[in-house]
């Protein structure tokens, strides 16, 4: 390929995904226990187990979005050997890191200019992210060119619908998303937010789902309700240390769609989230009604 495409580890694709659509994925940092990790997809400086557990027990965790050097130095050796750039990464919704990579391209520019360095806001979080860059990486092996693939990415980037079910609540309470309060009585009364991704690329919180029992049959809801063409579609299961729920839900959906593909949801996103979280990302409508 005359370019390379490239995204972040915020994506939370499979090392088997990512080397089947031969994207280049940048890491992101995160600290823990006054220590810095980069995290990469395939989680080499600390195991996702790892990280969970000492989620669970109370350690603070903080991410940091990619900074201009980081930028700088992951495009310029492909500019320098005569290659183009493309890039869609963290929606500007959650993180800087979108608004920090333009800053990067600009100077590029200047510096190259018979090159072409493109950056997309992706309006997607976490594997909803994976999942537009596994849909637009299928069309970079196919061999369009750099510009039909950040069209499609931005024609895409707003069909990609996410559902999430957050579990931990002591999480969300340890990031300021909800008062001590509402945590001890979402957790006395079984009460799961259920969250989605609007238009301008940020989570919200759409409803609330009581009792464990009833998380797939809302997410097979929001599928069955939101998706176009599902029959001939790939739907993206992920997980936050929560395999068990994600394998329930992949057996529940497997004959409505034409397959399934699970992901583990990594630090960077698993930091806000807390363990246990399961999502369900296709192609659809975004709907924000619960």
């Amino acid at each position: 390929m005359e370019y390379v495409f490239m995204t972040d580890t915020s994506c939370d694709l499979t090392p088997e995904l990512a080397s089947e659509i031969n994207v280049e994925i940048l890491p992101m940092e995160f600290q823990m226990e006054d220590k810095s990790y980069l995290h990469y997809i395939d989680a080499r400086m600390m195991s996702l187990d790892e990280f969970y557990s000492k989620l669970k027990n109370g350690a603070d965790v903080k991410t940091t979005q990619i900074n201009y050097n980081s930028f700088i130095n992951s495009f310029e050796p492909y500019l320098k050997a005569g290659k183009d750039v493309i890039y869609t990464g963290i929606s500007s919704g959650l993180s800087g890191t979108y608004n920090t990579s333009l800053m990067a391209v600009k100077d590029l520019k200047e510096k190259y200019p018979e090159r072409k360095i493109i950056a997309v806001d992706s309006l997607c979080d976490s594997a909803g992210l994976g999942y537009l860059v596994y849909l637009a990486g299928k069309k970079y092996t196919e061999g369009v060119s750099i510009n039909e693939l950040a069209e499609f990415i931005e024609n895409y980037r707003l069909k990609v619908c996410h559902w999430f079910v957050v579990e931990d609540l002591d999480q969300l309470k340890r990031g300021g998303r909800i008062s001590s309060v509402s945590a001890t009585f979402g957790k006395a009364l079984q009460i799961k937010p259920l969250i989605s991704v609007d238009d301008g690329g940020h989570l919200i919180n759409v409803g609330k789902i009581r009792g464990k029992s009833n998380v797939i049959p809302t997410l097979i809801k929001h599928l069955e309700r939101d998706s176009e063409d599902l029959k001939n579609n790939i739907v993206f299961i992920a997980h936050a240390n929560n395999k068990d729920g994600a394998l329930e839900l992949q057996k529940r959906i497997k004959n409505l769609c034409k397959g399934t593909k699970i992901c583990d949801i990594g630090p960077i996103i698993g930091a806000h989230v807390g363990s246990g979280m399961i999502a369900v990302l296709f192609t659809g409508t975004r709907n924000l009604k619960s």
